[in-house]
């Protein structure tokens, strides 16, 4: 068995082999990592049938790319291709007006941004009617600030980035975020909605 592993195609070979004309090639490539990419979109989006449809798309794209002759990312492709699926899960989410799953873990604690604590263990119990508590509170944002807070929390992206893409200043996105927090500190406080014990 440990032979047979060692001698699989890497993803930089089946790739080769696609683009020289090999269907099959892709069809193992897809195989290969059908389970992490579908999975991995499937969390954001928790419904099956969207996430069908995004994990097609993003093959769609996948091979557009590559028969174009525009694939350069030797040995990396698995990261490019989630890559491709989170772009396209961010282009579902803002074309159906629709607030990203914003999960609490260890990467990234969205406590964090709303009260001065974080959650002992007892209350991150409630964190799932929490966090859709907050997803609704966040749609009454201004579009600026809802805008900056999705980029910020969602995307991973940073200050300079958003000031880029909203074609304003690192301050100005800065003042936004800061807003953001401000506000759904009021909504959170006007709807009552507990974030602690």
């Amino acid at each position: 068995m440990d032979t047979y592993n060692t001698s699989l195609p890497t993803d930089g070979t089946l790739v080769q082999q696609y683009i020289s004309g090999s269907e099959i090639a892709l069809e193992d490539l897809i195989n290969r990592h059908k389970s992490r990419i579908f999975n991995f979109i499937n969390s954001k989006v928790r419904d099956r049938d969207t996430a069908e449809d995004i994990f097609q798309d993003t093959f769609i794209k996948v091979i557009k790319t590559l028969k174009n002759g525009v694939y350069n990312e030797e040995g990396k492709f698995l990261p490019w291709v989630m890559r491709i699926a989170h772009n396209l899960i961010i282009d579902f989410f803002r074309k159906n007006s629709r607030i990203p799953i914003l999960e609490n873990n260890d990467e990234y604690d969205f406590f964090q941004f709303i009260s001065d604590s974080t959650p002992n263990a007892e209350n991150v119990l409630a964190s799932d009617q929490i966090v859709k508590d907050l997803q609704k509170l966040i749609q009454e944002l201004p579009d600026d600030q809802k805008e900056v807070l999705i980029m910020r929390l969602y995307r991973d992206m940073s200050f300079k980035e958003i000031a880029e893409n909203t074609n304003v200043s690192i301050n100005t996105a800065l003042g936004r975020m800061r807003y953001a927090i401000i506000n759904l500190r009021k909504l959170v406080a006007e709807h009552k909605i507990i974030l602690e014990a």
